[in-house]
């Protein structure tokens, strides 16, 4: 695709060094647009710049670090005088059953897929509302819906992050802003590997299905099914659509097992629906 200049839209990507980030920028880039593509280390993307060095720039973001968050948003502005697309992609996981997770691993987790996305789309949110445009791109998770055993920080991380871009968008589609938050499930992208941590391990745990998850994860590390590209052609789609989705599952396993818990509660809610409504004060 040829370049568009200064009409092609800006995308601000966190956490672009590698897996779906990195798979956002590249696709982006192939249809001609911009990106501030941000890192913990710039030189992870010097690649991208060197592809296309009119329309990248590379930034260093630890999204944890206020001081870096307003300074790379600042750079975007005066780079390219716009965001049109937030992509929250910068996050990792954490495996471990609640008993078996530090403080400072929890802190961690939190900090950086919780309170690490709210402080970028804070720092955007002013100059897209000034524009009365843009999109925020939220990368949540499968466990964002469905909280596995032995994943539970990283549920928790996902969870808070869906509550909060649910009223989210609620709060700046008014001043045309859109929120779509992705939940893929199995990638092939190092988060099964390098990206992964792990808690240290309690026996009692081992032959429970949060051992099993650990388990799980190892083997398949390199062999997951989905692959990143579609995804980011996926997501690509969703923010070119005028009526994008809120939610946005991404492969069969995500979309199965989202309907099984979405079937489970309804059934759930209709089977205690009496009890449930049987709450009213009664007539002394």
């Amino acid at each position: 695709m040829p370049d568009m200049g200064n009409d092609a839209r800006v995308w601000f990507i966190t956490g672009t060094s590698s897996g779906l980030g990195r798979a956002i920028a590249d696709a982006v880039l192939a249809r001609g647009e911009r990106v501030v593509a941000t890192a913990r280390d710039p030189q992870t993307v010097k690649d991208l710049v060197e592809r296309a060095p009119e329309r990248v720039r590379a930034v260093a973001l630890d999204v944890t670090d206020p001081a870096q968050v307003a300074a790379a948003v600042a750079t975007a502005i005066e780079e390219f005088g716009r965001i049109d697309v937030l992509v929250n992609n910068a996050g990792h996981g954490l495996l471990g059953a609640l008993e078996e997770l530090s403080d400072e691993q929890i802190n961690a987790v939190l900090s950086t897929n919780v309170l690490g996305v709210i402080a970028v789309t804070q720092a955007v949110l002013p100059h897209m509302r000034a524009r009365r445009s843009g999109h925020i791109v939220q990368m949540s998770s499968v466990g964002g819906v469905c909280g596995n055993p032995g994943h539970a920080i990283y549920a928790t991380s996902k969870f808070a992050l869906e509550g909060m871009s649910e009223a989210l968008a609620g709060e700046v589609a008014p001043l045309g802003i859109r929120v779509t938050i992705i939940e893929p499930g199995p990638f092939r992208t190092e988060f099964a590997g390098r990206s992964m941590r792990f808690a240290d391990p309690i026996d009692d745990y081992r032959e429970t299905p949060a051992g099993a998850l650990r388990k799980r994860f190892s083997a398949q590390d390199g062999a997951q099914p989905n692959d990143p590209v579609k995804a980011a052609e996926a997501i690509i789609r969703a923010v070119d659509e005028e009526d994008s989705p809120l939610r946005l599952p991404l492969g069969p396993e995500a979309v199965e097992r989202i309907r099984r818990k979405l079937q489970g509660q309804l059934a759930d809610l209709e089977r205690w629906e009496q009890v449930s409504l049987d709450t009213r004060y009664s007539p002394a």
